[in-house]
Parts: structure tokens; sequence; C-alpha cells
């Protein structure tokens, strides 16, 4: 029978696997513009369901898997670099709905407007600047919760033992 803290831990790195190489996949095709503005539009329909099929799913499973670990593990109660994570955590979530996600899904309107002739290409550019900032730093914020939880840094008090006084 699997523990419970174990099911969490699987969870929440499979989950942070789908999420980085969300992130990634979607760097990867925005940096893939072409010339023809009806081959744009469908690799920005392919980055909107990257977006909706793989990246929120996993987020989702990040979120509330990370949130479930603190609650149930008592030494994360305590341990700094879990309040990090979580602080983290929430600037990632809000930061995949709002720079990556709603901006994934207006490209992906605009690129089928300018393919269709309805608008220039030029309209493109505020959203395309908004959405490489915000893939890079979310991309960023994730590549830190992933080394947090890797390397679990001693952040806090040191113990007792450690100190001068206690000699």
């Amino acid at each position: 029978m699997l523990d419970t803290r174990r099911v969490l831990k699987i969870l929440h790195e499979i989950s942070s696997a789908g999420m980085i190489g969300a992130l990634g996949a979607h760097l990867v095709l925005v940096s893939l513009a072409t010339a023809s503005a009806v081959e744009y539009a469908v690799v920005r329909r392919g980055i909107e369901a990257i977006t909706k099929y793989v990246m929120l799913p996993s987020l989702g499973v990040v979120i509330v898997s990370g949130l479930l670990a603190i609650a149930v593990h008592r030494p994360f109660h305590s341990a700094g670099w879990a309040w990090i994570k979580l602080a983290l955590g929430v600037s990632v979530f809000e930061g995949t709905l709002g720079a990556v996600n709603a901006t994934a899904r207006d490209a992906s309107a605009l690129a089928a407007k300018v393919a269709a002739g309805e608008l220039p290409a030029s309209a493109m550019d505020d959203v395309l600047r908004h959405e490489w900032g915000g893939l890079w730093v979310i991309f960023g914020l994730a590549v830190v919760n992933i080394v947090l939880g890797v390397w679990r840094p001693k952040l806090g008090k040191r113990a007792a033992a450690a100190s001068p006084e206690s000699s």
C-alpha cells in the first residue's frame, strides 16, 4: 500500500514535469513564427491546446498536491523552503492564468483574424511581447520551485547545537 506522502510526491513531481514541459513547448512554438499568417494561426492553435490540455491540468495538480503535502507531512510545517515554494506557487498560478493562458487564448484569436485578413500582422506585437515576458518569468519561477524541492535548503533558525553559545 502506498502512503499518502509518497503518492503526493509522485503526483507533484509528474505534474511539475508536465508544467515545465508545456512551458518549454510553448516557448519553442512561439519562436517558430513564420511569414505565413495561416501557418502561424495553426501554431497558435497548438499553443492554445498545450496550455489547455497539459499546462493547466499540470498546474492544478502541482498546486493541490503541494498544499496537501504541506498539510499531511509535519516536517514541512517548519521547513522554510516549503513555505517559499508555496509563495512562489501562488505566483506561478496567478501568472500562468494571466500571462500565459489568457495570452495564449488571445493570441490564438488574433492570429486567426490576421490569417483571415481582418487585422494586420502588427496587431500581434503587443500580445507577443507580453507573452514572451510572461513565459520567461513563469518558466523561471517554475525552475526555482523545482530546485527548492530537490535542494531543500535549511532556512530559518539554526539548530541550538550549531550555535557557539551551546558549547
